[in-house]
């Protein structure tokens, strides 16, 4: 088992944390829960011991399914990490905007992180997932109606309580960062983070680089796309809102899959997929701590496991970088 701390605390997350979003469902065009759980299930078998998870995910689905997924096995062998501040059930704060749940549900999505919704969202994950604490706690998105200093007052409180082990936040900026660190020590921050997606590097980076705070990166494949399994004219299931991203618009999808091509070498000569290596790859750049790997069945799982055993030299990293310059992808 690989594992990296978080930061300045005791807290350590397998190097590829399962990401549990695409399992919840929603966005996703639907899920499979039984496949769901073996993935979850195989991955922490083969040392992925790490999960990372959300209530906003299929509406509490995600973390109902990690939690069945875990049921018999020891707390202190699997880190447990959620997030709040998106409410579903409670018309409070900033709306997001209409969405719908799995089954088809017309529902709005608000950020909300006031003090006493980030304690009751609290006991509610707890419930869900069928445990006493969070290992990692974090604000999902910017609630631009409550200061932050209130909200990380209440976090602080249930570490205290010992409801939670650390704090993070996610897809917060530098300022943000900073304000919240001044109430609650900050162990991580999740941002989105892959080859085709870099613009944490240019502020962000250094900042946490400084101050001894983790990074998580999700969708560090963006959303399966740098797998290499994907051609022009794809059809998605009804729901999946990657149908509408840039990344798989049939122009952006021909460069992103000439890049891949051009690494295929790399991935061939270690046996490898190329999800594997560009895994890896990002698990290689500067302040980057973690990387999430979502999995929505059993060889998947195993595949984001292999990733914890794959070593590329410099060589082959400063190559992977020359092939994606060469193809000018846009930012």
């Amino acid at each position: 088992m690989a594992y990296r701390k978080l930061g300045k605390t005791a807290l350590e997350l397998t190097e590829i944390t399962f990401g549990a979003w695409a399992i919840g469902g929603w966005m996703w065009g639907g899920n499979e829960g039984n496949d769901a759980i073996e993935a979850i299930k195989v991955a922490i078998d083969n040392g992925i011991t790490s999960i990372d998870t959300a209530p906003i995910y299929g509406q509490g689905e995600s973390e109902l399914l990690v939690g069945e997924a875990i049921k018999g096995i020891s707390r202190d062998k699997i880190q447990i990490a959620t997030k709040f501040g998106m409410r579903w059930d409670l018309a409070k704060g900033e709306l997001v905007g209409p969405s719908e749940k799995n089954d088809g549900t017309k529902i709005n999505i608000y950020k909300y992180a006031g003090k006493e919704s980030v304690i009751e969202e609290c006991e509610n994950s707890l419930k869900r997932l069928g445990t006493d604490y969070i290992d990692l706690y974090q604000i999902h998105w910017a609630d631009p109606t409550t200061p932050i200093e209130e909200t990380y007052e209440a976090v602080l409180r249930l570490k205290e309580q010992g409801k939670i082990r650390e704090a993070g936040v996610c897809n917060y900026d530098v300022a943000q960062v900073a304000k919240a660190d001044k109430v609650c020590p900050l162990a991580s921050i999740q941002e989105p983070y892959s080859i085709l997606r870099k613009d944490i590097e240019e502020d962000l980076v250094p900042y946490v680089i400084d101050n001894e705070i983790g990074i998580l990166a999700y969708s560090p494949l963006q959303r399966g796309i740098l797998a290499g399994k994907y051609q022009p004219g794809h059809v998605f299931n009804a729901g999946d809102t990657r149908a509408g991203s840039k990344y798989y618009q049939d122009d952006y999808l021909l460069k992103v899959n000439s890049f891949l091509d051009a690494i295929k070498p790399i991935a061939a000569g270690k046996n490898v997929t190329i999800a594997q290596v560009i895994l890896r790859w990002t698990l290689s750049q500067p302040g980057i701590t973690i990387a999430l790997a979502g999995a929505r069945n059993a060889q998947q799982a195993l595949d984001n496991a292999s990733v914890m055993e794959l070593a590329l030299s410099d060589d082959e990293l400063s190559e992977i970088d020359t092939q994606f310059a060469k193809v000018e992808i846009p930012a």
